[in-house]
């Protein structure tokens, strides 16, 4: 069976109107429809008292024995603070090559700073990770390019740097993969 479509998990409330637009934009950069999935409950399994936040391969694991049969991948959204041991914070992950990612929001939030709002930031912030985050799925590593969106974020002004396309060498090595992926 072909997979054609790319499945978005809310976990926790996410504003619909945020998942909507990033169906269109999932679609733009990969080529497949969305679907948006019932929300999922807070994972109380991954909190981790001591930090205040939450375990992000722990949910990410759940959320790849989770994969419907028909979906090419699949990634998680939610407003919960996520880490992993060796960072303090991670605005998000994927194992490359493996058919799941997730994103934080929080710390995409101007407020989380101590700022005003800023939604036209906040989206394009949003969009730029769920990008960095699905393309690791389709088997890219980290680029040295800073002006490419698959150039690591380790503070949020690396990912304010950053633009929402794709290095000459990145554009080719995920349409190659695609592709590749399109045939099978």
């Amino acid at each position: 069976m072909k997979k054609k479509h790319l499945d978005i998990v809310p976990i926790g409330k996410i504003d619909d109107n945020l998942l909507q637009r990033l169906s269109v934009t999932i679609y733009h950069y990969f080529g497949y429809p969305c679907r948006v999935n019932e929300e999922w409950e807070s994972p109380s399994y991954a909190y981790n008292p001591d930090r205040k936040q939450y375990y992000s391969t722990m949910i990410l694991r759940e959320l790849c024995g989770w994969v419907k049969n028909d979906s090419v991948r699949t990634i998680g959204v939610t407003n919960l603070d996520l880490y992993i041991p060796i960072f303090t914070f991670v605005f998000g992950e994927a194992q490359l090559g493996s058919h799941c990612a997730i994103i934080s929001l929080a710390r995409l939030k101007q407020e989380f700073y101590g700022l005003p709002p800023d939604n036209e930031l906040f989206i394009s912030r949003v969009e730029k990770e769920v990008i960095h985050e699905l393309t690791h799925t389709f088997g890219l590593t980290h680029c040295g390019d800073v002006n490419c969106v698959m150039h690591a974020s380790h503070t949020i002004g690396d990912t304010d740097i950053k633009s929402d396309q794709f290095c000459k060498f990145c554009n080719y090595k995920l349409i190659s993969n695609l592709n590749e992926l399109a045939e099978t």
